[in-house]
């Protein structure tokens, strides 16, 4: 069986670290069986959802690389779940119910104070055929809730999780539509993975009692509209937390936006977040066929997966280092060329910070004062650099030179001559940056700091 997996955020905002994990996990679990991954947008909240972060989801996913195979909106899909609807109704497993917000908050403090789980107490089953006329003749229009079937007892091995078991009785009734008619989360989903032959479910723990809900949902479905479906498997893993263990607020505003700001790479993201919370390291793997060959739930552990900047920023840098001049070129410095990328490819952790080591190249470059023997040194420097042929290994010959000539060797021999070039006391390796600073740069350079 093809493994078809789904994305379903709502666009009701930008996707968050949280999402995109999710996201890639899917994405992962498609890819690694040669399946189908499927972006759906959820958004029957017409009230909430935006066409510009539908947009800017599609967006993200594209500079993330995980495009989908398939794209679906519910909002185009409101007949199909009338008809699921129209069919569970007539199989007695949803029915109407008319209690205000407040009134049943005050059921689940009642039930609370006693010592109750706060469920829903199916009062609405006990309403007449005439009861419930008088109350829609009196305008009271009802929500509507999904009949759980209590003698059930709901069970499934999750991917991440293991073996769970609810017992239905322990279990409210959902609410699967709005007294204004409009659509929760639980019944248009389920008849989507449905329709859409979804698999496998792969989704955050907080969707566990959604799952053993929906899990009946899913029976009833098939039961009463779509007699070829079948339950997907469900895995849950760990949400995301802050370096400190605390769920983190934060972690729910950090989207593709921010990532770009800083001059994260896709790649490096993905490397993160791809094993976040799994025992397989963690490392800079540029190569996304490495990522999929090696997804596994098996290795993915039940504690909170922590979200580390530092971590983040680690592998970047090693991402960076990984990058050839054609997948960086429109993004470095004018006249950067190849070579003038594998000299400073080695001290990047962006390559936004290109722009900044080719000044060393170009200047101008701010010298610090040198000590009289050293001003001499680099006096030397000068007359010797302008003797030598610049056709072989420029930095080498100089020092060479230099070192026969004067006895420096060590820090004392380079050191100088790097802050007279560059300015600075570190940086990109002197025999790849030499040629690219050139003769006349190199020489003025040298003069100036000769003084």
């Amino acid at each position: 069986m093809t493994t078809i997996t789904r994305f379903a955020p709502s666009p009701t905002g930008r996707l968050h670290v949280g999402n995109i994990r999710t996201a890639l996990h899917n994405w992962l679990l498609a890819r690694k069986s040669g399946g189908t991954f499927i972006l759906r947008i959820d958004d029957t909240d017409a009230e909430r959802s935006r066409e510009e972060y539908v947009e800017a989801i599609r967006a993200d996913l594209a500079w993330l690389g995980l495009a989908p195979d398939a794209e679906a909106r519910q909002s185009a899909r409101l007949e199909t779940y009338e008809a699921a609807f129209a069919a569970l109704r007539a199989a007695g497993r949803v029915y109407p119910a008319f209690e205000t917000a407040q009134e049943l908050d005050l059921k689940r403090k009642i039930a609370l104070g006693r010592g109750l789980p706060p469920i829903y107490d199916r009062a609405a089953l006990s309403l007449s055929e005439d009861e419930i006329a008088a109350k829609q003749a009196e305008g009271i229009a009802p929500h509507w809730r999904f009949r759980l079937d209590h003698a059930e007892r709901i069970e499934w091995d999750d991917g991440v999780r293991g073996r769970q078991v609810f017992d239905a009785a322990q279990l409210s009734d959902p609410v699967v539509r709005r007294a204004d008619g409009s659509w929760l989360y639980m019944l248009p989903s389920a008849v989507d993975d449905l329709d859409m032959g979804v698999t496998d479910v792969l989704r955050g723990e907080d969707h566990v009692s959604n799952t053993a809900v929906q899990s009946q949902i899913f029976t009833a479905l098939i039961a009463a509209r779509y007699p070829d479906g079948r339950t997907p498997r469900f895995a849950h893993e760990a949400l995301l937390v802050g370096r400190e263990g605390k769920l983190s607020k934060r972690l729910g505003s950090l989207g593709c936006d921010a990532f770009r700001e800083r001059g994260i790479e896709p790649e490096a993201l993905l490397a993160l977040l791809a094993r976040l919370g799994t025992s397989q390291p963690i490392e800079p793997i540029a190569d996304r066929a490495t990522l999929v060959k090696t997804f596994d739930l098996g290795t993915f552990g039940r504690a909170p997966a922590k979200f580390d900047d530092t971590e983040l920023d680690r592998l970047n840098a090693g991402i960076v280092h990984q990058l050839d001049y054609a997948d960086v070129a429109p993004r470095l410095p004018e006249g950067m060329d190849e070579a003038g990328w594998h000299a400073i490819r080695p001290n990047l952790a962006t390559v936004g910070e290109a722009q900044e080591w080719w000044r060393l190249v170009t200047g101008p470059v701010e010298t610090p004062p040198f000590a009289p023997e050293d001003a001499a040194y680099l006096e030397e420097a000068h007359t010797t650099l302008a003797d030598l042929d610049w056709s072989g290994d420029i930095w080498r010959d100089l020092t060479a030179a230099l070192k026969e000539r004067t006895g420096r060797k060590g820090k004392p021999l380079f050191l100088p001559l790097r802050q007279a070039l560059t300015g600075r006391d570190h940086g990109p390796d002197m025999g790849e940056l030499l040629p690219l600073i050139g003769r006349e740069r190199a020489m003025r350079r040298l003069a100036r700091a000769a003084g």
